[in-house]
């Protein structure tokens, strides 16, 4: 038995810390809030505009993937991904 095998094992996260939806969520809403920032105080700068209106798009884009990827681990499917359907 090596040392490594012998070593603790550290307690896993509490749910409410290992949930990664509350982030996504919150920090799309942020980009969204930004990019309505932006409208109301610098309507000229495009780059702005567009940076947080695209942030906010990929984040919209990143919570459908996830919520993909943890449908699939939940019903099994063999290219999902692993540990998705504990959280």
């Amino acid at each position: 038995m090596s040392e490594r095998d012998s070593a603790p094992h550290p307690p896993s996260l509490p749910h409410r810390l290992a949930d990664p939806v509350p982030v996504v969520l919150g920090g799309t809403a942020l980009w969204f809030l930004g990019f309505f920032v932006v409208l109301l105080v610098d309507r000229s700068n495009s780059t702005l505009i567009w940076t947080t209106l695209s942030g906010s798009l990929l984040g919209i884009i990143g919570y459908g993937v996830f919520y993909w990827q943890r449908r699939a681990a939940r019903r099994g499917s063999r290219g999902a991904q692993q540990g998705l359907d504990d959280v």
